[in-house]
């Protein structure tokens, strides 16, 4: 019962909790005090990626007073999937205090033959930004996307149109499934869009805020991608009308840094993933420098944490 009560009141922005922070960088003063939630540390965004393909570091972080996984992970800007893959035995509403919780801020880039513009891979539900082609700096930002039924398609499309405050003019499907639902909703904390819009050259996709942020990491649109309330107004500065705009499907992703060779594999319905793992080592030609069991580890567990498979 104090599980499901501790639920509802994160999901009604009750919840007030402190942090005491391990292997990571303090939080700046005055962020996100109005959240009601873990007070976030300061998360880098930009990362420099030159000729890896591997960025970002694994943290850790000690719960107490009752911090839950969601609120855990929107204080490390990450999605609840990235948190809950990487601590699978932890109750992710109420973990026990003391509790050593893996924080996976660690990402191979996806493979995408132009590194240019927004790259989004809905197998991890995340969003990665170039500003400008073969860049070699990345932004990244954890992302709602498409439930079963209205999935996120794949492709290449661009930015037609950048909203603030915009309406959510309802589509008639979406009225069907609630008809108290008024053809439009005007801006204000009911309007799921949020703050900002970003519309694709896809027609009724579009990439936006959310009066929702414990929807971020999972499926729960009809096919747009969501961003936290917080990171959508940086991403919305940081793209012009006409960025291109690639969407993949990458469950299973592999990477170098340095000498050494990275797995990262999601959960993501039924497919061979040790397969898949194989052919992306081949491909790189990769597959003389790692070792199996580490490649098997890697796909049983499903963590979602880049783990170095190389010898």
């Amino acid at each position: 019962m104090k599980k499901y009560l501790l639920l509802l009141l994160f999901l009604a922005g009750c919840s007030h909790i402190t942090t005491d922070m391990e292997d990571t960088m303090s939080a700046p003063s005055g962020a996100r005090e109005d959240k009601g939630s873990v007070s976030p540390v300061f998360v880098n965004k930009e990362y420099l990626v030159a000729d890896d393909s591997v960025f970002g570091m694994v943290r850790y972080y000690e719960v107490r007073d009752s911090d839950s996984l969601i609120e855990i992970a929107r204080a490390f800007d990450l999605g609840f999937n990235e948190i809950s893959d990487a601590n699978p035995e932890t109750d992710p509403f109420v973990p026990e205090n003391g509790t050593r919780v893996e924080v996976p801020t660690e990402w191979i880039l996806p493979d995408v033959k132009v590194r240019d513009g927004i790259i989004i891979n809905i197998s991890e539900r995340r969003l990665f930004l170039f500003p400008n082609k073969n860049s070699k700096f990345v932004y990244t930002y954890p992302i709602g996307i498409g439930d079963n039924g209205t999935e996120t398609p794949k492709g290449t499309f661009k930015i037609i149109q950048k909203r603030v405050n915009p309406n959510w003019n309802v589509p008639k499907s979406i009225r069907k499934e609630d008809p108290k639902l008024p053809n439009v909703v005007p801006p204000g904390p009911d309007n799921p869009l949020g703050t900002h819009a970003l519309r694709l050259s896809l027609p009724t996709v579009l990439i936006h805020g959310t009066n929702r942020p414990w929807g971020i990491g999972r499926k729960v649109s009809h096919g747009c991608i969501q961003l936290y309330p917080e990171d959508i107004p940086r991403l919305f500065d940081q793209v012009e009308v006409g960025t291109r705009v690639t969407i993949v499907r990458q469950p299973v992703k592999v990477g170098t840094r340095g000498n050494k060779v990275y797995l990262e594999v999601h959960r993501d319905g039924k497919r061979n993933y040790l397969r898949e793992a194989l052919n992306l080592l081949r491909k790189k030609n990769l597959l003389d420098r790692v070792d199996s069991e580490s490649i098997n580890q890697a796909v049983h567990e499903k963590s979602g944490v880049p783990m170095v498979i190389s010898d």
